[in-house]
């Protein structure tokens, strides 16, 4: 007891911590759990979240560089500003990032032998990804952004997971048929679509604070819902990459 009264700042920052962490953990564990036919090594799970961590600071670093590099040639007032920002900037330094890190653990690894594993990398990645940025968004503006992050920011990257580990089961698939061209395409599929749902996640969270309607929730909950059928539709049809 004593040492909670002399900790308050230890036990308030592990409450914050813990609010952030919590929902992402969550999701993680119902994408791994879904996986029916063999299920990743906790190896791979570490190195998948250690993955989104770094995929945070890689994104870090392209947004600060490509914002400023931005705000040269754009006015900050201007709809082309945001709209620029919003989904090329933001979204594709995030969701290539996540898809870097996320590659290179995976794609020459023995245990990507079953076209769903590519849906629950995508997911670990992008969920760890979320776990790390909300902790520096709720250590720095408090318990309430854990709220509102937990049911905007966290389905949000877990959506943009899954479509991009559907894209990126395919590819495996195409790359084991030798179908070189194929492979390639949902490779690209799998960034195109989840950074085009990023940017306008973030243009419409924009748009709705300044106009105060519902359409942001509206979208997180359509997307999450199509994510979530998703889920259960690859992981019911899953089969071996080379069946």
């Amino acid at each position: 007891m004593l040492f909670f009264l002399m900790n308050p700042i230890v036990m308030h920052g592990g409450l914050l911590v813990a609010a952030a962490a919590i929902p992402a953990v969550f999701l993680m564990i119902k994408v791994y759990r879904s996986d029916r036919l063999e299920k990743e090594s906790p190896y791979l799970i570490k190195k998948l979240i250690w993955a989104g961590l770094f995929s945070v600071l890689l994104a870090l670093v392209e947004e600060t560089v490509l914002s400023f590099i931005l705000g040269l040639f754009v006015p900050v007032e201007s709809p082309l500003y945001n709209i620029i920002m919003f989904f090329v900037i933001v979204a594709f330094s995030e969701e290539t990032s996540k898809y870097l890190f996320m590659y290179r653990k995976t794609w020459r690894n023995p245990e990507f032998n079953c076209q769903y594993d590519g849906v629950v990398y995508a997911v670990i990645t992008s969920l760890s990804f979320a776990l790390f940025e909300n902790i520096t968004y709720v250590v720095s503006y408090g318990l309430g952004t854990a709220l509102i992050r937990a049911v905007t920011a966290i389905p949000g990257h877990a959506s943009f997971g899954v479509f991009m580990g559907v894209f990126y089961g395919i590819a495996k698939r195409c790359d084991y048929r030798g179908n070189k061209s194929g492979a390639s395409f949902f490779k690209c599929m799998a960034i195109l679509v989840p950074a085009l749902l990023h940017g306008a996640y973030d243009y419409i969270a924009t748009i709705e604070a300044d106009s105060g309607d519902w359409s942001f929730l509206v979208f997180i909950i359509i997307m999450f819902i199509i994510s979530y059928i998703l889920i259960g539709k690859q992981a019911k049809k899953d089969r071996p990459i080379n069946y």
